[in-house]
C-alpha cells in the first residue's frame, strides 16, 4: 500500500515549550493506524497540525503528497475529543444541516436512516442538549462520516459508550474501512488497538517510543500485549 499521510521531522512549540520533537511517521492508504499515548503527549497537536489548524515550527505534514487543503479531492472526517454540536437545535435539524453542507442527496433521508441504525429515531426531534453524552457522541459520529470520507480521524470515539454502543460504533468503523477508508484511531482502549489496528505509533513527551505493525512492536519490546507495552513505556523513567 502507498503512503497516504507523511509526517517528516515535525516540530512544534507553544509558549516556548516544545510539544513535538522531530517526529516522523507515515500512514498507508486503506489501513487503520493507531495513534497512542497519554493525555498531553502530542497526539491531538499532531492531528491539528496535519489539518492546518496549527502551524509547525519545522518539518512537513503531507496528505497525498501535499499540505492539507479543504478544497482538495481528499475528503477528511474528523471526530475531535471535544465535541462541537449546536446544542439548542434538534438532532434531525442538526444532522440535516451538516448533510446539506456535505452535498449529500436527500439529506433528511440519510440522517433518518443513520439515526435508525444507531437507535436514535425516537430522539430525532430532541434538542442536542437533552441527550446523554453517548447519544451526542452518536450524532457527532454521524456528522463525521457523512459523504464517506477518504480519511477518518477518530479521537476517543468510544468515550462514554457502554459495551453495546461501543460495539455498534466499531461495526460502523469496520464497514467504512471495508470500503477503503483510511482510519486514524486515537484511543486509550488497547483492546480496540489489538483488534483493529494494522500499525501503531506510541508517543510520549512528543517523541515516538514505539512504531510499526503490532507484531513488530511486540517483538521489539518482548511483550505479548500492546497494553503491557504502553504500561512499560509510561512507567519508565526518562534518561537525564
Amino acid at each position: 500500500m502507498a503512503d497516504l499521510i507523511e509526517v517528516k521531522n515535525f516540530k512544534i512549540s507553544f509558549a516556548g515549550k516544545t510539544v513535538i520533537k522531530n517526529l516522523s511517521f507515515s500512514i498507508k492508504k486503506g489501513e487503520i493506524f493507531g495513534l497512542l499515548g497519554s493525555n498531553g503527549c502530542g497526539k491531538t497537536t499532531t492531528i491539528r497540525t496535519l489539518l492546518g489548524l496549527y502551524r509547525a515550527d519545522g518539518g512537513k505534514l503531507l496528505i497525498d503528497g501535499k499540505p492539507f487543503d479543504q478544497n482538495s479531492n481528499i475528503k477528511v472526517g474528523y471526530l475531535p475529543e471535544e465535541r462541537g454540536l449546536y446544542k439548542k437545535e434538534s438532532v434531525i435539524d442538526t444532522m440535516t444541516y451538516f448533510a446539506r453542507l456535505r452535498g449529500i442527496k436527500n439529506p433528511k433521508a440519510w440522517s433518518l436512516a443513520y439515526l435508525e441504525r444507531v437507535g436514535l429515531t425516537d430522539h430525532a426531534k430532541t434538542k442536542i442538549e437533552k441527550l446523554s453524552q453517548g447519544m451526542q457522541q452518536k450524532v457527532q459520529l454521524g456528522i463525521t462520516i457523512m459523504g464517506d470520507p477518504d480519511i477518518l480521524i477518530l479521537d476517543e470515539p468510544t468515550k462514554g459508550f457502554d459495551p453495546v454502543n461501543r460495539r455498534l460504533l466499531m461495526d460502523i468503523i469496520e464497514e467504512l474501512h471495508a470500503k477503503g477508508c483510511t482510519i486514524i484511531l486515537i484511543t486509550h482502549y488497547m483492546d480496540e488497538v489489538e483488534r483493529f489496528c494494522d500499525r501503531i505509533l506510541l508517543l510520549k513527551d512528543g517523541t515516538a517510543k514505539a512504531y510499526g505493525t503490532l507484531n513488530e512492536v511486540r517483538n521489539k519490546f518482548h511483550r505479548r500485549s500492546i497494553d503491557q507495552i504502553f504500561v512499560d513505556i509510561y512507567g519508565a523513567k526518562e534518561d537525564n
